[in-house]
């Protein structure tokens, strides 16, 4: 396999050091490490994006042509920001995530948005009970993401849609070097001036880093086996790509 370069990450309380091959993540140190960022993750974000991170949702909104009277799921909706964004289309929209902590920060700053626990293996809904999905910024932190994708798919109605909003590689040969040396040098260090755990997103910046492309995950998208008519739109540059898929 080859050597693999380390990296520090937040786990267990404490900072450990940790190879590219540690990035599969299990469900509780996922849940652990967004425990510890809940409290300024938004704002964290925000700052990181230099402000991209409104416009990268309300694109995830509208790709997902959600109307009124619809039933949409947001995996991995952390806080509820994006649920909230979701919620404005008039669909009825529910965050599911699982870190307590990150659940906990969004009941209290967005009372009204519905936010459930839930792990993306194993979500708490019966089969076909959305007509629309998302998944923004997480799916690249599921251990197994083909069966992420099927699980997606089991709670979504035939006919219904996915929308999956994730960093991607940009399009670009000279601004993806540019962007990757911002990611994996400069991020972590803006991250300790404004995160409550910025440790954390050392281990983000290589998450993202190792990601497969938009070619890529497109095809993981259609592997899944629940999925058809898949698509890809870049944004800001490749920087992020929100895929869409029908479900079968």
């Amino acid at each position: 396999m080859g050597d693999h370069p380390a990296r520090s990450v937040f786990r267990g309380g404490t900072v450990v050091r940790v190879t590219r091959a540690d990035l599969d993540k299990q469900p509780h140190e996922v849940a652990e490490m967004f425990d510890g960022v809940a409290k300024r993750y938004d704002l964290t974000n925000t700052v990181l994006s230099f402000g991209q991170d409104r416009g990268w949702r309300r694109a995830t909104r509208a790709a997902l042509g959600l109307r009124p009277g619809e039933r949409v799921l947001d995996v991995g909706a952390g806080t509820g920001v994006s649920t909230e964004e979701l919620g404005r289309s008039g669909a009825f929209a529910v965050g599911a995530d699982l870190s307590v902590g990150m659940l906990r920060v969004g009941r209290q700053a967005r009372p009204v948005v519905p936010l459930v626990a839930g792990d993306a293996l194993r979500l708490p809904f019966p089969d076909g009970t959305f007509d629309a999905v998302t998944i923004s910024f997480a799916l690249r932190n599921v251990v197994d993401t083909g069966a992420a994708l099927r699980e997606l798919g089991r709670v979504t109605r035939p006919g219904g849609r996915l929308v999956v909003c994730e960093f991607s590689h940009p399009t670009n040969g000279a601004f993806r070097t540019v962007y990757l040396q911002y990611l994996m040098r400069s991020l972590p260090a803006v991250a300790r001036s404004v995160s409550s755990n910025p440790d954390a997103y050392v281990y983000l910046a290589e998450s993202i880093r190792a990601w497969p492309d938009q070619e890529a995950l497109a095809g993981r998208i259609a592997e899944s086996g629940s999925w058809d008519r898949v698509g890809w739109r870049n944004l800001t540059g490749g920087v992020v790509a929100l895929h869409r898929a029908t479900r079968l």
